[in-house]
């Protein structure tokens, strides 16, 4: 396998551009592998495990492009990366320029902003954050690996200036309408979200907006808000604002469990909250004492219904009802080999774009008793050492760092998954493949149009041995994304996919199956 690079020095883009570019690199026929980061430490290692390690890519600085392609021959290579300067050229064209070269600039010439949207690498974004509070923004840091200790004093400060921080690692939000990060289109309506991961915000407001109803505002806080170390300052900033608005009427709180001290904290600003507050924290059992306007749902689906429930809208939005080409009925066990000489297949493997549906999924079949692997794990006890290697009922988050490093994430481009479910599917144990389809702003233009041909292969490939994959999927999104809700659905029934109307719906499904047939663990 050959490989190669380019470094253009000086030439800066941001995480979401640089994934872009990755995914049409990847998608190109005889490409292995790509990388197409700007060269801090962590990406010079990331290239380091590629292969790539000469001197000039040690000595480039942060601020400089490197590209790198490990593909079949040296000719693709050659020409890949003689194309690359046009690639980038006609991928920012499409983007709306800007002639501003520092976040002053742009506060000056545009002093009616009052928000401004960060994605740098996290070295470098405490320090633009920092500015834009001083300036009196609000702010959106979209970018990860944001040292703790900094998150901490960017939020302090913006508590003190009464200016929300939004991240760092914030996924998506929904302000005024208008979304940021990985958002849905939805209408606007009297419902407000305070969510620190950005699939558990879309999933709900998307589920919001199908039943009938709407978004006032969804703010993310980012996945560390409700820890300890940081205090929730986001979130009950959040809480305060929202109470306050006269647009929202109940308010929704979705995230993981908030740390001991936070989770006090957090009940008691709900209980001097003066409208309904629905709480959904994954994965924490407990119920929580939060005062009379407050219920409590225990996924992200109770969590809509308990809100609509607050408004007084009955929907039959949740129905669980699964989908498939022709109706045919639900299979009662899990299909046998026994007799073939091989193992009987029983298990089930999810793969996750979204780390909010993974932890979910994960919680759902806790709840039945049933043990779950994953890389990010319920339980650590069932922590993957691997995260590539599933074993027994395995969930993985594809969008966890260990698989995005360099690479894009699976809700822009689809090859990671497209390599672990023929991987899953090769297992004579595996049963049911579990996944998730994220529509909305910046993911895949064709999100199961990227996956449909491994799914047929990896049924084929159960076929082949005289047995059957059961593949269970739920989309997120909206009438009004440009994927196509509609489309994207009607493409995963055609293939004789299982569609459920959510992520949670999708995996009680699941869980009945696994309940119904004779799958389990051993002992």
């Amino acid at each position: 396998m050959a490989s190669g690079y380019l470094i253009r020095k000086n030439q800066y883009y941001d995480s979401v551009f640089l994934m872009r570019v990755a995914r049409a690199l990847s998608d190109e026929p005889g490409v292995r592998e790509c990388a197409v980061v700007m060269a801090t430490d962590a990406n010079k290692e990331l290239l380091a495990g590629l292969g790539i390690r000469a001197a000039e890519v040690s000595a480039a600085r942060p601020n400089d492009l490197v590209v790198a392609i490990l593909a079949n021959d040296e000719a693709l290579i050659a020409r890949l990366l003689g194309e690359m300067d046009a690639r980038l050229t006609s991928s920012s064209q499409a983007v709306r320029a800007a002639d501003y070269r520092s976040l002053e600039a742009a506060c000056a010439a545009q002093p009616q902003a009052n928000l401004v949207v960060i994605s740098t690498p996290g070295a470098y974004a405490g320090r633009e954050a920092r500015k834009a509070l001083e300036q009196g923004k609000h702010v959106f840091i979209f970018s990860d690996n944001v040292p703790l200790e900094q998150e901490v004093e960017l939020k302090q400060l913006g508590r003190a200036r009464r200016r929300l921080v939004m991240g760092p690692d914030c996924g998506t939000s929904l302000i005024g309408g208008v979304g940021i990060g990985f958002a849905n289109r939805v209408r606007r309506g009297p419902v407000g979200i305070i969510g620190a991961s950005g699939t558990g915000i879309q999933e709900f407001t998307s589920l919001i907006h199908q039943a009938g109803s709407g978004i006032s505002h969804a703010i993310g806080t980012g996945s560390h808000d409700l820890a300890d170390a940081v205090g929730g300052i986001t979130t009950l900033m959040a809480l305060d604002v929202l109470g306050a608005d006269p647009a929202t009427e109940v308010i929704a709180v979705i995230s993981k469990p908030a740390g001991a001290r936070t989770l006090e904290l957090l009940q008691e600003r709900i209980r001097r909250c003066p409208k309904p507050v629905i709480g959904c924290l994954l994965g924490l059992k407990t119920a929580l004492d939060a005062g009379p306007r407050f219920v409590q749902a225990r996924t992200i689906d109770q969590a809509v219904e308990r809100t609509l429930a607050a408004l007084g809208v009955t929907s039959a939005l949740l129905l669980r009802m699964p989908r498939k080409e022709k109706g045919e009925e639900i299979p009662p066990r899990f299909p046998g080999e026994e007799g073939r000489g091989v193992r009987s297949p029983r298990y089930l493997r999810g793969l996750f774009a979204g780390g909010t549906f993974c932890f979910q999924a994960q919680q759902v079949l806790w709840d039945a008793g049933i043990p779950v692997y994953s890389n990010t794990p319920l339980d650590s006890r069932y922590r993957l050492t691997n995260p590539e290697t599933s074993l027994e009922h395995s969930i993985i988050d594809m969008g966890d760092d260990h698989f995005t490093r360099g690479k894009p994430h699976p809700m822009i481009d689809a090859t990671e998954r497209r390599k672990r479910i023929l991987q899953e599917a090769n297992d004579p144990e595996v049963a049911i493949l579990l996944l998730d389809f994220i529509l909305g702003e910046m993911a895949a233009s064709d999100p199961v149009g990227d996956l449909i041909p491994a799914i047929r292969q990896a049924q084929e490939s159960a076929a082949r041995r005289g047995g059957r994959l059961t593949v269970v999927a739920s989309v997120c999104g909206t009438d009004l994304d440009v994927q196509g809700l509609d489309r994207q659905k009607a493409m995963l029934m055609e293939a004789g996919v299982y569609v459920l109307p959510s992520s949670a719906q999708a995996a009680e499904f699941c869980r009945d199956l696994i309940q119904r047939g004779e799958g389990g663990r051993d002992g």
